[in-house]
């Protein structure tokens, strides 16, 4: 059974300051059973944590209880808007048909126009809404980060065919491998098109109590760069891992050689059992809120004051 520390509103179960804290925070944030919670349990869950911030908690109700709703409500509720998060753009969601074996040119096209479709609309439903957003920016992001991933794939797939020192089945392992420098180059892009703004604007700094302080443009800086090197290590298990799963089964399994129709329901599970190892490694890199430099603030407009002990919302 698990067990649950004394419930703390507002705070995380699990230790923010160490990598191992937030890979099980995020485990719980990607939690696929998330995707199910009805209306009702949402609004439930909700309202007891209401009525705990108001000091009117039903008597008999546990921390267990207590940190089971603050689950539901993270996965579920936008952080800044407060408002439900679709259910295919919340963090537990993906998109595979990248990694299907034997693909044409088509289909290259059509599964990296979707997965940074995809990619997009999660980047701006879990956006840092704490300033409004340009959908200008999200356009640009979006078609950026379209014609590159389409733009990568499809020249290393003709220059892999036209590679006459590779032997069929080397071109073909190696095809399989196509996926991921169009995805990685593309995260970045859409990350740097959609909120290159913030490097001239600055993001919200945040006091120990959570109140805004003013802005910077360093901890912009810092924020961005975080969540580019982030998006280039999510699909590094997601797009190598399954490649090499998938090689080792089809050589080692005659059964998946006799009967095809086993490939796609296999290459599934081994594509789900990755993201589901990949997305919280990649998130929990970095702390969501992240302590200030105190004398990198100091050469900023707001005085240091105000900034001591700061912190901001990067992702």
């Amino acid at each position: 059974m698990p067990t649950y520390p004394t419930f703390e509103y507002g705070k995380p179960r699990f230790d923010q300051n160490t990598f191992f804290g937030r890979f099980r925070h995020f485990l719980d944030v990607i939690d696929p059973r998330t995707l199910f919670v009805t209306e009702e349990r949402l609004r439930e869950s909700v309202d007891l944590l209401e009525s705990f911030k108001h000091g009117r908690l039903p008597p008999g109700v546990t921390s267990a209880q207590l940190w089971q709703a603050h689950k539901i409500k993270q996965a579920i509720i936008h952080p800044d808007t407060g408002d439900k998060i679709p259910m295919p753009f919340r963090m537990s969601g993906t998109v595979v048909g990248l990694l299907l074996p034997n693909q044409t040119l088509f289909s290259t096209v059509f599964w990296q126009w979707l997965n940074q479709s995809h990619n997009a609309c999660v980047n701006y439903s879990n956006r840092n809404a704490s300033k409004p957003t340009d959908m200008s920016k999200f356009f640009q992001g979006y078609m950026g980060a379209v014609t590159s991933a389409v733009s990568i794939a499809v020249a290393l797939r003709v220059a892999i065919q036209k590679a006459d020192r590779f032997s069929p089945t080397t071109r073909r392992m190696v095809q399989r491998f196509i996926p991921f420098p169009a995805v990685a180059s593309a995260n970045v892009c859409n990350v740097v098109l959609m909120r290159h703004s913030e490097l001239s604007e600055g993001i919200n700094v945040l006091d120990d109590k959570g109140n805004v302080v003013g802005t910077s443009k360093m901890a912009a800086k810092r924020a961005l760069f975080e969540t580019a090197l982030t998006r280039v290590v999510l699909p590094m298990p997601i797009l190598l891992l399954p490649p090499i799963v998938m090689a080792m089964l089809e050589s080692r399994l005659p059964v998946l050689r006799s009967r095809p129709g086993l490939l796609l329901p296999v290459h599934s599970l081994v594509c789900l059992a990755a993201f589901s190892l990949a997305l919280p490694l990649a998130i929990s890199l970095f702390p969501q809120m992240s302590q200030t430099v105190q004398r990198q603030v100091v050469k900023e407009q707001v005085g240091v004051r105000q900034y001591r002990d700061g912190s901001l919302r990067s992702r």
